[in-house]
């Protein structure tokens, strides 16, 4: 039994560390700018991996025996949990913020951001490895003096106070670009997606016009002009309406135009309804029977016909 769960956490790794490999040969063909996004993605890497060795050394039983439930497993925790999500969600908030609000978070306090959370963080957590592997528990509140632990409680204290100021240093840094940033450009970091095509921040329909994409790095074509000229777009959608454009699969012809439902409140009633269904068939099995009626009226009310939907139009 215990060979099964070794075998089955140290497999976890294989496809971790091709996802990890992945990643850094895309950066490598690339031409990476380490801006604040990128510095947390780095930070994302390094700390990654090193939670996945640890859980590496967790699957084997004989040392699982010795640190299991010790501040080993919380240091562990912590590097995977913190190191890959956290880091990654804050370099995606650098990212997106120009997109979202149309101001550039300050580079200069993101980078003290980063550092200030990154040292803090390892700081805090990596001498936990060596106080589980001198035996002290988790989920414990305090502990007697003497044992040898202090120094480093000590130290995990401090870098939990870097990761607080680098949390102000974030707040304020949005504080500040949200009241007198630099203006976001359309695409502030050279990206070809289409998501940056649009002004920063996009208007509630994103594109006025349906653009046609020709290859896999829209924007990245004739981006050697100045100014750089606009995709080009699809004409005679309907702008009364709301109306989007089929196309093939592969090759991105046009097909037909198709009329979109309008806003409506059923779907959230049939959300409601359905919750109703599951939360009373709990206490009481009628509670499926009686609760699928309203559930069925909404559900009926939402997905029948408009008049929008038999009139769809034919792209001739």
């Amino acid at each position: 039994g215990n060979s099964f769960y070794t075998a089955a956490s140290m497999l976890i790794a294989v496809p971790s560390g091709l996802q990890i490999f992945c990643w850094i040969a895309t950066i490598a063909t690339g031409r990476p700018r380490f801006a604040v996004p990128m510095l947390f993605v780095m930070g994302f890497f390094a700390l990654f991996v090193l939670g996945g060795l640890t859980g590496v050394m967790l699957a084997s039983v004989p040392l699982d025996l010795q640190v299991h439930d010790t501040y080993f497993v919380v240091a562990h925790f912590h590097y995977v949990l913190i190191g890959g999500a956290v880091f990654p969600l804050m370099g995606a908030l650098y990212l997106w913020f120009p997109k979202i609000t149309g101001r550039m978070l300050g580079e200069t306090l993101g980078r003290w951001q980063f550092w200030l959370f990154f040292i803090g963080f390892n700081v805090t957590f990596f001498p936990m490895h060596y106080l589980g592997l001198i035996g002290m528990p988790r989920r414990v509140y305090t502990y007697q003096p003497g044992l040898g632990w202090d120094v480093y409680n000590f130290i995990a204290t401090l870098g939990s106070y870097l990761m607080a100021a680098s949390v102000l240093v974030f707040v304020f840094n949005v504080w500040r670009s949200l009241r007198r940033g630099e203006p976001a450009p359309d695409d502030p970091w050279g990206s070809p997606e289409l998501m940056w095509a649009t002004t920063s921040p996009p208007p509630s329909y994103n594109f006025e016009h349906t653009p046609v994409v020709t290859g896999r790095h829209p924007l990245w074509l004739n981006a050697e002009a100045d100014p750089r000229p606009d995709l080009p777009v699809i004409a005679g959608v309907r702008d009364d309406r709301r109306e989007v454009l089929l196309s093939t699969p592969v090759d991105a012809i046009p097909l037909c135009r198709w009329s979109m439902p309008d806003p409506s409140i059923w779907p959230l009633w049939s959300a409601v309804a359905l919750t109703v269904v599951f939360v009373w068939s709990i206490f009481d099995q009628w509670g499926v029977v009686w609760g699928a009626i309203p559930a069925a009226i909404a559900f009926t009310i939402w997905f029948w016909p408009k008049r929008s939907d038999r009139s769809q139009e034919s792209d001739e």
